[in-house]
């Protein structure tokens, strides 16, 4: 291992990861892998397959106005259709 690096943390651990495709009423096609992890305060890695985004998504994120938007450069019809399919996880 390189002297100068310090790593603070390494870890492995078993995820259930569910893969998902859907179009949403945006009539935009969402193809995602969510992991659900002991890590991250019981938020889940949402990854969009397409773009190769991924953000840590939690319910309180969820209800952030413009956070889907942001996190994943999409319109706000897109964003809606998101989050109509992550909020049945919190």
């Amino acid at each position: 291992m390189n002297e100068k690096m310090f790593v603070l943390y390494e870890e492995t651990e078993k995820t259930e990861i569910k893969y998902i495709s859907f179009v949403g009423a945006s009539n935009s096609k969402f193809d995602l892998a969510i992991i659900h992890t002991g890590r991250f305060y019981g938020k889940n890695l949402v990854i969009n397959i397409q773009s190769g985004i991924t953000a840590i998504i939690g319910k309180d994120d969820l209800e952030e106005p413009g956070f889907l938007e942001e996190a994943y450069q999409i319109t706000e019809e897109e964003a809606k259709d998101l989050y109509d399919y992550l909020i049945q996880y919190y």
